[in-house]
């Protein structure tokens, strides 16, 4: 696709200024969304190390989320445009099921926090590059050091989760960085779709089980029977509920009212959220970076890790101080 189709196709996010009150309330609904995609990471590794695997928490969370989205379907079926549903489709195919097998991969072969680390932190690095390099938007200065920053803390979790457990494979960091890319797009393109937050949810669900349910049941891919049923009701509530409903819905709004960039940034504090969270439940628990001067254990790697990418999160919302976006590299005016 060329630049020029892609950039009237994405539009320029961010243009206009984010008032207070939206700018509060677009933060309210990217706290739901960060909780929920938190312990997603944590309650979906808890899965695919036990009797369940990526096929049945993509069932689960495409099926169910599609029989609950469905009645919205049907009442706005009237109202929703061909090209609503060909959006639908492309959005799923960059957070519905594709993204969902990608982020499993990627958690099958790394632990809990280090994919949570990965992929959502690498968000807002896809989002501004991409926004650069195909709308031609400046970034500026302080955009830029916010994704340094954020890139910074990402290292530093990854090298301090590894020091315990194995180093995360080539297939595993491949999967979720495509998954934070697929993401960052889908942030870009959101915001001009014209769709609501909750029917850009229910399209999701609708074409990711359309796609995916006929393979799984064809293929005899389901491992229920296998599962105790504690593990399949909670997968079910999860998946199919908390992700596939609420924090489709919440992230959506929070894009809708802050913003992609702004919202991407945000998203990027879920690996400290995450590595939290699989303390308790997974005991993972993180190890500090021996052989680093002047910093001690956990707390101090992970402290400092936790303190650059919220600086980084700070930063990379701001806007340019230089107004207009920059020409296109290699165009003459």
């Amino acid at each position: 696709m060329s630049e020029a189709r892609i950039s009237m196709a994405i539009g320029r996010p961010d243009a206009a200024p984010v008032s207070r009150d939206k700018r509060f309330a677009g933060l309210i609904w990217a706290a739901i969304a960060v909780s929920i995609f938190s312990g997603w990471f944590v309650i979906t590794r808890f899965s695919v190390t036990r009797e369940l695997r990526i096929w049945d928490i993509t069932a689960l969370r495409f099926g169910i989320g599609a029989v609950l989205l469905a009645p919205l379907l049907i009442r706005r079926r009237a109202t929703l445009s061909r090209a609503a549903w060909g959006d639908g489709l492309v959005f799923a195919m960059l957070w519905g099921m594709p993204f969902v097998l990608l982020v499993a991969l990627g958690l099958s072969r790394t632990s809990a926090a280090q994919a949570a680390s990965i992929a959502p932190t690498l968000m807002p690095l896809f989002a501004g590059i991409f926004a650069w390099a195909f709308l031609g938007e400046r970034q500026g200065r302080q955009r830029w050091a916010g994704y340094a920053a954020i890139f910074a803390g990402l290292s530093l979790l990854v090298l301090a989760g590894t020091t315990t457990h194995e180093p995360p494979s080539l297939a595993g960091l491949g999967a979720l960085a495509a998954a934070a890319a697929m993401w960052a797009v889908y942030t870009l393109l959101f915001r001009k779709s014209g769709l609501t937050p909750i029917e850009s949810a229910a399209l999701i669900c609708s074409w990711s089980a359309l796609l995916f349910l006929p393979a799984y049941v064809l293929f005899g891919l389901s491992r229920f029977s296998q599962a105790p049923a504690a593990e399949i009701a909670l997968q079910a509530v999860y998946q199919g509920v908390l992700m596939s409903g609420v924090a489709i819905f919440t992230f959506n709004r929070a894009v809708s009212l802050l913003g992609s960039a702004a919202a991407t940034a945000i998203i990027a504090l879920i690996p400290t959220v995450a590595s939290l969270l699989a303390i308790p439940v997974l005991g993972e628990v993180p190890s500090g970076v021996e052989g680093v001067e002047g910093v001690e254990g956990v707390e101090g790697v992970e402290g400092v890790a936790i303190a650059i990418i919220v600086a980084g999160v700070l930063l990379a919302p701001r806007r340019p101080v230089t107004a207009g976006p920059v020409e296109p590299r290699g165009r003459t005016p």
